[in-house]
């Protein structure tokens, strides 16, 4: 189950995943005219929703008794819940995780690569307490605002395990990961994926430069389940950019993760054509005739759309 509590905008926001069921993205109004957004759940069972004495739908509550009604008095028999698997691939996935990312300035090698991955496109949106039928939808005309979601399952110095929820639209926008590793995986829906590595990743000749030449590697749309993917701090793929083309949601794996205080802070990145900046020095890259597609990213400040709203993760757990 995740539950997210926000405030923003004027706006109380509470959402409220659950595991294994149906979770919906709602979006309505109170009559006091406040917006709600709401994600629901129906767990194993049925769909249990509740009224709090409050007026809050606490939805996904599961109760673990049943009453019994005979004649004037009220007998409480004790229901047994149905008992859910163990996150086992969610285990495995931590274990190789401790065991592969030993900090900064480190890459996996292959055959760990391998074995991470391997994990990874085995995994199922079950296996971290998500719903095959994740949706976004919008109540009395309101229009579902394309938000970004993220909550961290696990983060440690070496590395991060978290999960991004993406309604139909949303984007992340083209950023950077410097110096780290990152294994993603699409555990529902499809979304659209575009990414470049540096032409020259040494090149530091002017810190001062906004607008570099890099290669694009990437430019397609990924459909779940499919397999995992992989980038590294100077190939792969490593700065990146994701449009949602339905609800869709993907998990990843960071080593290491984000640190400004260690010269890990995220950059973003603005595409412009590779004629736009056409000069004498594009012929000295070797680029020309190569057969690869090309482009100028221009760093920016952080995009108006890159806001994020974070979730406090209480799917299933990771025994340290």
């Amino acid at each position: 189950m995740i539950i997210i509590s926000h405030e923003l905008e004027g706006h109380r926001s509470r959402i409220i995943g659950g595991l294994v069921g149906l979770c919906l993205f709602d979006i309505s109004h109170s009559v006091e005219g406040t917006a709600w957004m709401r994600i629901g759940a129906t767990l194993v069972g049925g769909n249990h929703n509740h009224m709090s004495s409050n007026g809050d739908s606490k939805v996904g509550f599961v109760s673990n008794s049943r009453v019994i009604r005979k004649k004037r008095f009220i007998k409480r028999v004790k229901v047994k819940r149905r008992s859910l698997p163990l996150p086992m691939a969610l285990q495995e996935l931590y274990e190789a995780c401790r065991d592969i990312f030993k900090g900064p300035g480190t890459v996996p090698f292959p055959e760990e690569v391998q074995r991470l991955s391997r994990i990874l496109d085995n995994m199922k949106p079950e296996d971290v307490g998500l719903s095959k039928d994740l949706q976004f939808r919008t109540r009395n005309g309101v229009e579902a605002i394309p938000r970004v979601i993220n909550t961290t399952i696990y983060k440690c110095n070496n590395f991060s395990i978290c999960i991004f929820f993406l309604p139909s639209g949303g984007v992340i926008p083209l950023h950077n990961h410097p110096g780290m590793t990152v294994f993603s995986k699409l555990l529902l829906g499809s979304m659209h994926i575009k990414s470049y590595d540096w032409v020259d990743p040494t090149d530091s000749s002017d810190a001062s430069r906004r607008v570099r030449l890099a290669t694009v590697k990437a430019d397609d749309v990924l459909v779940a389940p499919c397999d995992s993917s992989v980038l590294y701090p100077t190939t792969g793929g490593n700065i990146h950019a994701i449009k949602a083309l339905t609800t869709c949601a993907f998990l990843d794996v960071l080593g290491p993760p984000y640190a400004e205080e260690d010269g890990r802070d995220c950059s973003y990145y603005k595409e412009h054509p590779y004629t736009a900046f056409s000069n004498g020095e594009i012929g000295q890259t070797g680029v020309e005739g190569s057969g690869e597609s090309y482009g100028w990213l221009e760093e920016i400040d952080v995009p108006e759309d890159s806001h994020m709203v974070g979730a406090e993760y209480l799917g299933p757990q990771i025994i340290e």
